[in-house]
């Protein structure tokens, strides 16, 4: 009789916990749809940039210079964006967000005229400034910074707040994807749209996007007790219980990122986004530069292969984030599940150690391994962003998120900083492909890294209850 009684307790848990509503996955879709705006936005500088490079006479360091503006704006906003959306909630921090890049990313189209007029105000104090092109541009990518920095913290509290634990990792790779569709609708259209009409206008139309998004937004959004049915909002909490991970008490008192600093859980989250960030934003940023140095490939060329790459990291986004749930439906904590994933998650990089040596035969090949690298941070990053919530209370989860986001956004500086200078260092010596390698090298071997340090600094899975 013993025998039968765990299987009947499995069964009537198992009805006890089933989905009563699909309100959430109606959440899960606007979080994707910001997402890939989030994306289309910030690549349309990438897909131009070869053209943009001759119009104004960028080096690799020059160009380096741009996106690492982006990156460092966005690492020093994400200290705040995380407390920021703590206390403004969700939905209010949201908008603000996507009003403010969206409104950077059309500034773009004018970036010269205010790189210009920037140049002369700097030249009548008797300060010297950079060509007004650079300075344009920085001063564009530092808004669509600001901005870009609330979507995460935003859209990992939502999932916290929409979604039982056992879900959030399946729900945070299907909206992360949408940086995927971002990153492949981008070169479908930012191209054709700058032959036809100019790299303005590339700017200024897929940045208008994200005004509409808004409008969704404010209607279908609201507290999960008030758009969800009883029912449903039981389900979704029904993991959570009265632990670290439940939900805050209204008026409860706000912790600050100091406080969140102090914790072994805060450290690993930081530097798995430290030592991995930086990787995706090099695929994002660098690949069209890769193509048409080394391929000699024009804007029309490379929309095909960057469309296959990206359509390559869905299933990565998708896939990454249910994998856990095969370690965790054979009695794995949440955390210790992810782990186990991520590990065997960190191996499929290492592929892209054969992109440069293998690039002679054709162009496809390395497209084709850093589409796996590109995927397989996809998964890592579903997995990553959600150990915040298995370990955080609620209340915490975007503050921690912002940290991590911080540390990824300077992550991704450093990676910036050093590809240009390699390229440029290795391209004046006619070996550039030298340059690429290095940075390959560094790709593929920089998830087990995180990996390691993550385990070392949380080797098993534990929760925060004293905040």
């Amino acid at each position: 009789m013993k025998l039968n009684e765990p299987v009947s307790q499995q069964g009537a848990g198992q009805r006890a916990a089933a989905p009563a509503g699909k309100y959430r996955w109606t959440i899960c879709a606007l979080l994707f749809f910001a997402t890939t705006v989030n994306y289309l936005d910030r690549q349309v500088l990438s897909l131009l940039a070869p053209q943009l490079s001759k119009e104004f006479n960028w080096s690799n360091s020059d160009y380096a210079n741009i996106t690492a503006a982006f990156q460092f704006v966005y690492a020093l906003s994400m200290v705040f964006a995380g407390p920021i959306v703590d206390r403004l909630g969700t939905k209010k921090a949201y908008m603000w967000a996507i009003a403010i890049w969206s409104g950077g990313a059309i500034l773009h189209a004018y970036s010269v005229p205010m790189g210009n007029a920037v140049g002369t105000a700097m030249g009548a104090l008797g300060m010297v400034a950079a060509p007004a092109s650079i300075v344009g541009f920085i001063i564009s990518r530092a808004v669509l910074a600001v901005g870009e920095a609330g979507n995460f913290p935003a859209a990992i509290k939502a999932t916290a707040e929409f979604f039982p634990k056992k879900e959030r990792a399946f729900a945070t790779g299907i909206f992360n994807s949408g940086a995927n569709v971002g990153a492949i609708l981008a070169p479908l259209t930012v191209p054709l749209i700058a032959i036809h009409w100019g790299w303005q206008a590339a700017f200024i139309a897929i940045g208008a996007i994200g005004f509409i998004w808004m409008i969704f937004w404010h209607l279908m959004f609201d507290s999960p007790e008030k758009k969800l049915s009883a029912a449903e909002l039981a389900y979704v909490r029904s993991d959570s219980g009265t632990g670290a991970t439940a939900a805050a008490p209204v008026g409860a008192k706000k912790v600050p990122w100091t406080k969140l600093l102090t914790y072994r859980q805060t450290w690993a989250f930081a530097g798995g986004k430290f030592l991995t960030d930086g990787i995706w934003w090099f695929f994002l940023f660098w690949l069209p530069k890769y193509l048409a140095s080394e391929y000699q490939m024009g804007p029309a060329d490379i929309v095909v292969p960057l469309a296959v790459l990206y359509s390559m990291t869905m299933f990565g986004s998708i896939g990454g984030g249910y994998f856990p749930a095969y370690f965790m439906n054979r009695g794995y904590s949440p955390y210790d599940g992810r782990m186990k994933a991520m590990f065997v998650i960190a191996l499929f990089p290492l592929v892209v150690l054969a992109a440069q040596p293998l690039g002679s035969i054709s162009f496809w090949v390395p497209v084709i391994l850093i589409g796996i690298g590109a995927s397989a941070h996809q998964a890592w990053s579903a997995n990553l962003f959600t150990t915040v919530s298995d370990m955080f209370p609620q209340r915490t989860v975007a503050s921690v998120v912002g940290i991590g986001g911080m540390a990824g956004g300077l992550g991704g500086v450093a990676v910036s900083k050093l590809g240009g200078w390699l390229f440029d260092y290795y391209g004046a010596q006619g070996s550039l492909s030298t340059g690429y390698m290095i940075m390959f090298t560094l790709c593929a071997v920089a998830y087990l890294l995180a990996w390691f340090l993550m385990k070392t600094l949380v080797p098993q899975h534990k929760e925060i209850t004293d905040l």
